[in-house]
């Protein structure tokens, strides 16, 4: 209830309802155009992932190549994804998380924040 007894204009919620849903919108198609990298061993390893998180690419330096140690090639090839995973959160916060305070700060179901 509103202080004073008058009753929220819902058309005006509505409205602003509806902007936050194309912001909102709008960011997430964002995301899914970026492209973040994330490196391993120093750059022998980099991987490349939309800010939505989804694997473009994975660039293996030659001198990683090992054939008696493909473990640790393997090792390296996570800790890439992982890094630019961490990257692509970082950029999801950024465009997302005003978004998510304008919705009532409690956040946004299904988001990472």
């Amino acid at each position: 209830m509103i202080p004073g007894g008058g009753q929220p204009n819902m058309q005006q919620l509505l409205q602003q309802a509806q902007k936050m849903q194309q912001d909102l919108a709008q960011a997430q198609e964002e995301l899914a155009q970026t492209e973040v990298d994330g490196q391993a061993g120093g750059g022998l390893v980099t991987a490349t992932v939309t800010g939505a998180g989804e694997l473009r690419a994975l660039k293996i330096d030659p001198k990683a190549v090992d054939p008696e140690d493909t473990e640790t090639l393997a090792d390296l090839v996570v800790a890439a994804v992982q890094a630019a995973n961490e990257n692509a959160q970082a950029l999801q916060q950024q465009k997302l998380g005003p978004l998510a305070q304008g919705l009532g700060g409690g956040g946004i179901p299904g988001l990472p924040f």
